[in-house]
């Protein structure tokens, strides 16, 4: 009887999109609540609202664009460097090389000959790639890619800062900054979950954390915009 191939899909694959977006649209709907609950204490009008969290919204969003991009930009710069290292060794000194994947095939369990037979047997399909995935770590899956990671982190700041924004017309007739914070729970919990489902993780401890974090986020701005705010 014959096995036909068995694909699997691993949730890992999308790490590289997946921590960008769930940063983005976490640091957007907390940052920008957070901003309007503290303003909204302060006893500030519905206009000054709406101009914080468009302003809040603009400025987020590029900056988690641009954090992401420089940040994900330099790790694959050393990415890079790695590479061009291991390049020069192979060209140089490619003894030295193959004896050196050699003990990484044994340490992981494969006797000498066989630890040898392998590196040889990679070493010719495409050394760089053996050396890049069992030395270095670095696979496709890994794989830095800045421009992404920075327009997944952009698109979900915004995702999630216009939320609170949207509630200040939904709420417009109750307690703004009790609305705002009910409001942004209730977000917060569905990203938590959504993160979870995404990346294949229980969902209450993806929940609990981002929620918890949003809660202190928002009572300290509501505590600093009613101790220094005055009444419109």
């Amino acid at each position: 009887m014959s096995l036909s191939i068995h694909q699997e899909v691993h949730l890992s694959e999308r790490n590289n999109w997946l921590r960008a977006a769930v940063l983005g649209a976490n640091d957007g709907l907390i940052s920008t609540a957070s901003l309007l609950v503290g303003v909204a204490a302060a006893h500030q009008s519905s206009q000054a609202l709406l101009l914080t969290g468009i302003a809040a919204l603009t400025a987020g969003a590029f900056s988690m664009a641009a954090g992401e991009y420089i940040s994900v930009s330099s790790q694959a710069d050393t990415e890079a460097a790695d590479l061009a290292k291991e390049r020069y060794e192979l060209t140089h000194n490619p003894e030295r090389e193959l004896l050196e994947l050699t003990k990484i095939y044994e340490g992981r369990g494969l006797n000498s000959q066989l630890a040898h037979q392998v590196a040889v047997a990679l070493t010719e399909k495409d050394a760089l790639e053996a050396h890049a995935r069992d030395e270095i770590g670095l696979t496709t899956v890994s794989e830095a890619h800045p421009l992404q990671a920075a327009i997944a982190s952009a698109i979900a700041f915004i995702c999630g800062g216009i939320v609170p924004i949207v509630g200040l017309f939904l709420f417009a007739a109750f307690n703004i900054v009790y609305a705002l914070m009910a409001l942004t729970l209730v977000g917060l919990i569905g990203l938590g979950i959504a993160s979870a489902r995404l990346g294949g993780a229980p969902v209450m401890p993806a929940m609990t954390r981002v929620v918890i974090w949003g809660a202190l986020a928002m009572l300290a701005t509501s505590l600093i915009g009613r101790l220094f705010g005055v009444a419109a």
